[in-house]
């Protein structure tokens, strides 16, 4: 007899949670486990379309990247992933929420 359980890949340590915007699904990462200094946000759950890092969280000096083609994005897009981001950084939540929804809400400023 052959045992048909699934076996699920054991969660990621770093990933701290997932948002939409209605369109795209992203997923918040730590860059590392204990005192991260920075995240990332991947979209459609692809490492390899980074969407936004942002670094500087243990020193305050916040500052944001974008991924090559989310540039050129609207400042408001961009503010309202940046803000959703944060949330599921620091929550660890699994939100979904779209700008239409209410809009950014508090935003926290990156310098870049």
């Amino acid at each position: 007899m052959t045992d048909k359980r699934r076996t699920q890949e054991p969660p990621d340590p770093l990933e701290r949670g997932r948002f939409n915007d209605g369109h795209t699904d992203f997923t918040v990462c730590a860059s590392s486990a204990n005192a991260p200094d920075s995240f990332q946000v991947f979209a459609n759950q692809i490492r390899a379309d980074i969407v936004l890092i942002v670094s500087g969280l243990n020193s305050g000096h916040l500052h944001a990247t974008w991924g090559q083609g989310w540039r050129t994005f609207t400042p408001e897009w961009k503010i309202w992933v940046e803000d959703a981001a944060f949330k599921v950084f620091y929550n660890g939540h699994h939100i979904d929420n779209r700008p239409e929804d209410g809009g950014p809400g508090t935003v926290k400023f990156c310098n870049g």
